[in-house]
């Protein structure tokens, strides 16, 4: 008879040996004292440091891997800034992780999309009431009708941040690719895309924009019994063959970082 073996203490959050006394996540490199209950998680780490040049103080700064966590204060309360990197298995790395420290976590991920109605304007917010779980990263945790929803209050504080900063917003149905081309019906030479329309199928399905992460988000944010929501800047106009220049990116970029901000700040403990 095989004996049975006991999971250990890696085996359950695969920590980092003790740095200064405190266990670190293995992919994060933070502990429990680094991460403040409220989390904006951006995809892009750059984007990290230009929502960390809002924080009135900068307690710690964190880089590991493509990750790059920033903590410090904005109008007088803790706020992390969480660079995720691309996709939903890097979601989930660090939604898992960022559960190791904090059991009281609110999250909130501002990111770009693509749009898939054709009245959504480059430059528009598309703030997310739950997603279409294309990928199958959460498959491994969940059943494939398992609903990947927002959570109603952050949702909620999102939409009145899109109002109070005046930027232009949707609200409704996010679709989560598990990558970029094929994933996304990219016609690349070479590369053809198994489903040759599938920005135009969801789009008739009424789903409001597509990009990587927030299905993932979702999911586990809902597992770990944590608060959610996301809010992304419309980077392509996808029914009308559109892609935002530097400029339009940069300016779609600052935009959703104010909604996010401002979302924190309206939001209640």
């Amino acid at each position: 008879m095989k004996k049975k073996i006991a999971a250990t203490r890696s085996d359950r959050a695969h920590p980092s040996p003790r740095a200064g006394g405190r266990l670190r996540q293995y992919h994060l490199g933070v502990g429990p004292d680094d991460v403040a209950p409220r989390v904006m998680l951006v995809g892009d780490p750059g984007r990290a440091e230009k929502v960390a040049q809002h924080f009135e103080a900068r307690r710690g700064e964190w880089r590991h891997r493509e990750y790059v966590t920033i903590t410090g204060t904005y109008r007088g309360r803790d706020l992390t800034v969480l660079g995720t990197g691309i996709g939903p298995d890097n979601m989930e790395i660090a939604v898992i992780e960022l559960s190791q420290c904090r059991k009281d976590l609110t999250l909130i991920r501002v990111g770009s999309c693509g749009a898939l109605q054709p009245d959504i304007e480059i430059g528009d917010l598309v703030v997310s009431t739950g997603a279409v779980r294309l990928e199958n990263t959460t498959t491994y945790f969940v059943p494939e009708g398992f609903p990947a929803v927002a959570n109603f209050e952050v949702t909620r504080v999102l939409v009145e941040a899109c109002r109070a900063t005046k930027a232009p917003h949707h609200v409704g149905l996010t679709a989560s690719a598990p990558g970029f081309y094929g994933a996304q019906s990219r016609h690349i030479p070479g590369f053809p895309p198994r489903y040759p329309d599938l920005p135009g199928d969801l789009g008739r399905l009424g789903v409001l924009n597509l990009e990587m992460e927030i299905s993932s988000l979702l999911t586990l944010a809902s597992l770990g019994r944590h608060r959610a929501g996301a809010v992304c800047a419309v980077y392509a106009q996808r029914p009308r063959g559109i892609f935002a220049d530097a400029r339009q990116r940069d300016v779609a970029e600052a935009r959703a970082i104010a909604a996010g901000l401002k979302a924190f700040e309206l939001l209640e403990p």
